[in-house]
């Protein structure tokens, strides 16, 4: 059955449930309209995901739904915002009402349960890629940004490392896994857990702040980067889960935390001086916190296990790397 850009627009993502007071005009026109708090800053991300890149082909559209919007919700977790609003750009090279019905569905339960509302977007044919802008508000002042960090903070994560890319080993077949564990491991790839309510309470006490998406390595690297400082990891420290260590070595489950990526857990640092504070917060909400190492004045990011430096064959994932 034929059915037009349009019809996919008013069937599957025009949904009045939920409607938001600051969204004076959503989708239909050719433009939002929407009410900023005047205390607040809006704060704004955009990811895109790719068949083949970002999720194997054949996924099912309730995960590929399900993770479009866990990756750009990290986004805001990090900067310790409110979610509020979400655009959609859906790009697909046939219209198949059962796989829009599927994704919609998942779509739409993570809006309500993370009280977010679809204000807009676009919908064309061409390879499956879907491109959500999401916006959120954090009061002023006190955003949490990559550029904080100072020498003697703490480098922290809110949960266990590489469980992520040992699914996507599991997926691919690279790696066998049974039971509990397996299912696990899959769900941690395919459905990770955005740490909204985490990020907002980092703003207690967190000098710097990025999630986890490219691998811990990288991505504390661009807290060094930006705060022109550098850090020590402690391998023995590193979170790792039991399904991780029960279905491959200890040194590829290590691997897999420091370079891996897909985790979206958030890494940050803290002084000493607020680290209880800061962890007292994670605890008031569920959210796990593990101290792997130490901000230091050198620049880089150096890896040390059993007090010996750990030399990395990458330090994470990279579009356009050879």
């Amino acid at each position: 059955m034929s059915v037009s850009e349009f019809n996919i627009i008013e069937q599957f993502f025009v949904r009045k449930e939920g409607d938001r007071r600051d969204v004076v005009l959503g989708i239909g026109d050719d433009c939002a309209l929407l009410n900023v708090p005047s205390d607040q800053c809006l704060a704004v991300s955009m990811d895109t995901l790719n068949e083949g890149i970002h999720f194997l082909s054949g996924t099912a559209p309730a995960d590929i739904a399900h993770k479009a919007i866990a990756v750009n919700l990290s986004d805001l977790a990090a900067m310790g915002a409110e979610p509020a609003w979400v655009s959609l750009s859906l790009s697909m090279p046939t219209a198949e009402l059962g796989w829009l019905q599927s994704f919609s569905d998942t779509f739409h339960e993570l809006l309500h349960h993370y009280g977010l509302q679809v204000i807009g977007g676009d919908t064309t044919r061409g390879p499956l890629a879907i491109t959500l802008q999401v916006h959120g508000f954090v009061p002023e002042g006190v955003a949490l940004k990559r550029s904080g960090a100072k020498a003697g903070d703490l480098v922290c994560v809110t949960g266990t490392l590489g469980d992520a890319a040992l699914g996507l080993l599991i997926a691919e077949h690279r790696l066998a896994a049974q039971g509990e564990v397996r299912d696990h491991l899959l769900t941690r790839y395919y459905r990770p857990e955005p740490r909204v309510a985490a990020g907002i309470a980092l703003r207690v006490g967190a000098s710097a702040a990025i999630d986890v998406s490219d691998g811990l390595v990288a991505d504390l690297g661009h807290i060094c980067k930006a705060s022109e400082v550098g850090a020590v990891i402690n391998a023995d420290d590193i979170p790792l889960s039991e399904a991780a260590t029960s279905v491959t070595t200890h040194e590829r489950a290590l691997d897999c935390a420091l370079t891996g990526g897909d985790d979206y857990e958030l890494c940050f640092t803290v002084s000493e001086d607020n680290y209880r504070k800061v962890q007292s917060a994670l605890e008031s909400v569920g959210v796990a916190c593990y101290a792997v190492g130490r901000i230091s004045g050198k620049s880089g990011v150096r890896i040390l296990k059993d007090g010996e430096p750990l030399e990395l064959n990458k330090s994470g994932f990279d579009h356009f790397a050879s």
